[in-house]
């Protein structure tokens, strides 16, 4: 089953993302990259700055997607402001 996995930055946060970036790269090449069908950060209007990532990722269950969140170095670091974990349907 496919999960859509939206985490949104805490403001002024930039800095905690830049120095946690190489080790959530690792975390997600270290055995989830063959499960996700779309990821990558969501951005400000002006196209530069990064505010937040999205995720649509098969995992079993909701329980499995919520551990792989938890376990995000970014998560870890105190990032994200929220986290939203739904199930999704791929359609195209």
């Amino acid at each position: 089953m496919h999960f859509y996995i939206r985490c949104v930055d805490k403001p002024g946060h930039l800095h905690v993302r830049k120095a946690n970036r190489d080790d959530h790269l690792a975390y997600i090449k270290g055995g989830f990259a063959e499960r996700i069908v779309a990821a990558g950060p969501t951005l400000d209007p002006d196209m530069e700055g990064m505010n937040g990532s999205v995720f649509i990722i098969e995992f079993d269950a909701i329980e499995d997607a919520r551990e792989f969140a938890a376990n995000d170095p970014y998560a870890k670091a105190g990032l994200f402001e929220s986290v939203v974990i739904r199930p999704f349907k791929k359609v195209f």
